[in-house]
């Protein structure tokens, strides 16, 4: 493609999948060149999923059909486009050439490794801000700055009073800020769900799938059947589907968990929002409307748009207050190298195959998934927080760096020793077995305390206590736990370090 007189060149990254975005809304429609490019080093830095890759690419090229029905003019290259150097200094070295111009505006990206790599670009890119977040990097900088402890539910108080969902006046909707309390309900086994919408891939979808298979059928993941929206139509009739369908048992039932329903009552639109095929604070706006107009509980409202302008800012705000140094954390001393089964399955752990097979299959888990399943047991297995996060990384649809290493570090693996969650998320076998179904076709036995037929959560969890009593003792929310581990009979605790000692050499 080549173009005369082209006044700037836009580059367009995979999740700036918006009209909005910051960079388009200056541009000169007439004369401005839309640079979108598939990229081999976007998707083998992880070893992204199969689905995950399928969906990026076919949201980019509807994304750039959006924007030439809209009357833009659009430079896309494709994986295999003869020439595609397969990365971003490349393409945009190359597209300087073609179009005649070294002026380049780009939206900041949203991971680090980007914006490092931008700033040695020899085409010098103007980078504005992305305001499809609520709070910049600079004005979290300034509220951290403020505080000794960078607690998520502060900072989502004020994200309530600056955007005034779900307020009356300058007080919270029915007198409380957070309803998580009355979110943690277990499903029962026939309990109905509805499915999650699907969607059949329409002619871009199918050649995106059939280059995805012939070039990464080694990756992760089940690339078939793909029901991912691609579009921001889909997009938003899944989040219509939602809001009709599922939201109000949302609160009651976001931590449950079951083997016959991998979505419950979740949105899954949390790789929409995170592509920019939905707006999060649009989002917000419907779930609040919802409730406003009697069709949901307030617990679900409340619990839902905590997610988004609670936790999605705050988690955002702290990876880039701390990188690129926060990668590296890993207070915990954490070395075990990852196991193979979390990539295969194959393992006698029913709660942990349970959630590897659905991430195999859909690229997906929910939030208890990921934090009291494969991240705890990760974590009382102490395998290396690194390890665990390129994991998460390229096995979610929804997962970009900047959202998913602080969860990750921070939250699942409590590698920055407690700069972003106030204790290490651990439980026993006993928290699983009370969320979920899993334990009743386990090989092992959840109330079996010791023993080869032991669940290995169990004995792993005070094994984690005390090897981490130093560190941890201390934590004020941690004192329970240590009080009652303290009173456990001495052949007790000499046959959990045993029990820990041969799993963990087995693993």
């Amino acid at each position: 493609m080549s173009s005369k007189n082209a006044s700037e060149i836009i580059l367009i990254l995979g999740d700036q999948l918006s009209p909005a975005i910051a960079c388009l809304r200056t541009a000169n429609k007439a004369t401005a060149i839309i640079l979108m490019c598939e990229l081999a080093e976007e998707t083998t830095y992880v070893r992204h999923h199969q689905k995950k890759l399928a969906f990026i690419f076919s949201a980019m090229r509807h994304f750039a059909d959006e924007l030439r029905q809209a009357g833009w003019t659009v430079d896309y290259v494709r994986l295999d486009d003869p020439g595609n150097s397969g990365s971003f200094r490349g393409e945009v070295e190359r597209a300087t050439r073609r179009h005649g111009t070294t002026t380049l505006n780009v939206t900041a990206p949203g991971e680090w490794r980007v914006l490092n790599d931008m700033q040695g670009w020899a085409c010098k890119p103007t980078i504005m801000p992305d305001d499809r977040f609520l709070c910049s990097s600079t004005e979290f900088a300034c509220w951290a700055a403020a505080r000794k402890t960078l607690r998520m539910e502060y900072f989502y108080r004020d994200m309530r009073r600056k955007t005034g969902l779900l307020m009356n006046g300058d007080q919270p909707e029915g007198g409380q800020w957070n309803y998580d309390h009355d979110n943690r309900k277990a499903a029962k086994r026939d309990q109905y769900f509805p499915d999650v919408p699907r969607y059949a891939p329409d002619a871009i979808t199918v050649e995106v799938l059939s280059l995805v298979n012939e070039r990464f059928a080694d990756h992760f993941g089940d690339l078939e059947p793909f029901w991912f929206a691609t579009t921001r139509g889909d997009a938003h009739t899944a989040l219509a589907h939602f809001i009709d369908y599922t939201l109000a048992s949302f609160g009651d039932f976001q931590d449950a968990m079951l083997l016959t329903e991998k979505f419950l009552s979740h949105a899954v639109i949390g790789l929409y929002i995170n592509c920019g095929l939905l707006d999060p604070l649009g989002v917000c706006r419907a779930v609040e409307a919802a409730y406003r107009k009697g069709r949901v509980p307030l617990n679900a409202a409340e619990g839902f748009i905590r997610q988004i302008i609670g936790w999605r800012e705050y988690v955002r705000g702290i990876y880039w207050l701390k990188m690129p140094d926060y990668a590296n954390n890993n207070v915990l001393g954490a070395t075990r190298p990852l196991p193979d089964f979390y990539w295969t399955g194959n393992t006698q752990m029913a709660c942990v195959r349970a959630c590897i097979q659905q991430t195999r299959e859909e690229a997906y888990a929910h939030h208890i998934q990921r934090l009291m399943v494969t991240g705890n047991f990760a974590l009382l297995a102490g395998i290396d927080p690194f390890a665990v996060h390129e994991w998460y990384l390229a096995v979610y649809a929804d997962a970009y760096e900047w959202v998913e290493l602080p969860n990750t570090m921070g939250m699942s693996q409590f590698a920055d020793g407690g700069l972003l969650a106030s204790k290490p998320y651990v439980a026993s076998g006993a928290y699983i077995d009370r969320m979920s179904d899993y334990c009743k076709g386990c090989s092992f036995d959840m109330k079996a305390k010791n023993g080869p037929k032991a669940c290995p959560f169990n004995y792993l969890y005070w094994d984690f206590l005390v090897r981490h009593d130093a560190r941890l003792r201390g934590n004020p929310r941690m004192a329970q736990m240590y009080r009652t581990y303290d009173k456990l009979a001495d052949e007790r605790k000499l046959a959990i370090a045993d029990d820990a000692r041969r799993f963990l050499a087995n693993l």
